[in-house]
């Protein structure tokens, strides 16, 4: 017969995100970026446990305009109810890995799974109205026009892209909401048959507990470069070569998207574009696969051999053997990013 205690390794893995839960306390859960030509570095909303962070005056301006509420944080109940919530689930957890019976973690994960669904319900019941109940006084009106915002993903409104997504709070919430999952599915199979897939599972499970939070909070991917459907960021020209492709990561997180390492340059030394602080530079490999290079990696070649979509003279390589190919067949040089951005 299977045990009813949890194992060693199973209870420090609960303490462990019982601790990552007291964190959620302290940094914003979910995240609303809005994106107009005439705020190039975007607005941005911050959601907190109990509070809001980001451009909230801005946006209330905006918002005035079009009719919609102006944002408040007395206006939320969740304000006060969400610290509560997180604090009962970090004890729970707690609770679990002292006491290690595998029935309180079924019972855990149970009332975990069940408060993701009333919060995400609750949050697009508060989108849904935010956007919706619309003041018929307001200056700017467009009939049949709501503002919801999406609940995850993106959504034009108007002249505005507007992102949603989780912050670094909700991917904590989400990794343990993995890891009980996990432990749960173990804790139900555990016998000698999957001790040692156990074992692994269990082993990779504390590496999503501290890897995966950072990955998905501090490290954000370039989005691949759609050929045929992106715009160019600055001359607003299709992307259609992908062979010279950029992305521009602020930072905020905003990306931007070049057809030409010209237009990434030209974008830069906009005076409109004076207030953007780079967080990373991804290029197009010029060969093979075409994929994103992070411009530390990348190997720069200028030649005039090569013709940009917008004129340009350069192009990345990921592997330098390449790039002192294309050099010794068509002639050009290796070049630095402070080069290729003045």
């Amino acid at each position: 017969m299977n045990s009813s205690k949890l194992n060693i390794s199973n209870r420090v893995i609960l303490f462990v995100s019982a601790l990552l839960l007291i964190v959620v306390l302290y940094v914003p859960m979910w995240s609303i970026e809005l994106n107009a030509p005439q705020y190039p570095e975007g607005l941005g909303l911050s959601i907190y446990a109990n509070k809001l962070g980001g451009n909230v005056d801005i946006i209330n301006g905006l918002n005035h305009y079009i009719g919609m509420k102006t944002l408040h944080e007395k206006d939320f109940p969740e304000f006060v109810i969400l610290p509560y919530c997180i604090l009962f689930f970090s004890i729970f957890c707690m609770i679990t890995a002292l006491l290690a019976r595998k029935k309180l973690l079924y019972t855990l994960l149970i009332f975990f799974i069940l408060f993701g669904v009333i919060a995400m319900a609750d949050f697009w019941r508060w989108e849904y109205n935010y956007g919706h109940e619309l003041n018929p006084d307001a200056a700017i009106k467009v009939p049949g026009m709501s503002y919801q915002p999406p609940l995850i993903g993106y959504k034009q409104l108007l002249n505005f892209g507007a992102y949603s997504v989780p912050d670094i709070g909700g991917w904590i919430f989400i990794v343990v909401g993995i890891t009980l999952l996990t432990l749960s599915i173990l804790a139900y199979r555990s016998n000698s048959s999957v001790k040692v897939f156990s074992k692994k599972i269990i082993k990779s499970t504390v590496g999503l507990l501290f890897l995966m939070t950072n990955a998905f909070a501090c490290n954000p991917i370039p989005p691949n470069i759609k050929i045929g459907k992106d715009a160019c960021t600055y001359c607003k020209m299709t992307i259609s070569d992908n062979r010279f492709g950029a992305v521009l990561i602020s930072e905020k997180g905003k990306k931007y998207i070049f057809d030409d390492p010209n237009c990434l340059a030209a974008y830069l030394h906009s005076p409109q574009n004076n207030s953007i602080k780079v967080a990373s530079i991804y290029f197009a490999d010029f060969i093979g696969s075409h994929f994103l290079i992070n411009s530390n990696e990348a190997i720069i070649i200028r030649s005039n051999n090569l013709h940009g979509p917008m004129n340009g003279t350069f192009a990345a390589f990921s592997i330098k053997d390449s790039a002192l190919n294309y050099i010794s067949a068509n002639t050009g040089s290796i070049v630095t990013l402070k080069e290729v951005l003045q």
